[in-house]
């Protein structure tokens, strides 16, 4: 087994400039995160004062926010990536990076 057809991985990229080419490709992800860490920070500050609601309805609420919010960003992303991959070129005629 010869080592020219394993894969390895780019050793000369670093986190940050990994993460800030993700966020190139798909630029709705770190928007669907930030919007998680937001929900459940909030979520979480609330707590505090959630006054004679149980905890258990309290973190079910926590958790659908924050999945609906994720899922939102990503509805998001999908129709952008069809827009820009299939109307775009189509309409105005501009060629594909």
């Amino acid at each position: 087994m010869s080592s020219d057809n394993q894969w390895s991985a780019d050793e000369d990229e670093g986190q940050l400039s990994r993460l800030i080419r993700k966020s190139r490709d798909s630029p709705f992800v770190p928007v669907g995160v930030a919007g998680f860490v937001t929900v459940v920070s909030y979520g979480l500050y609330k707590l505090k004062y959630r006054r004679d609601q149980k905890m258990s309805i309290h973190l079910i609420h926590l958790r659908v926010a924050a999945q609906g919010f994720v899922v939102g960003a990503v509805t998001l992303g999908v129709l952008y990536s069809m827009y820009k991959d299939y109307i775009r070129p189509r309409f105005f005629n501009v060629s594909k990076k």
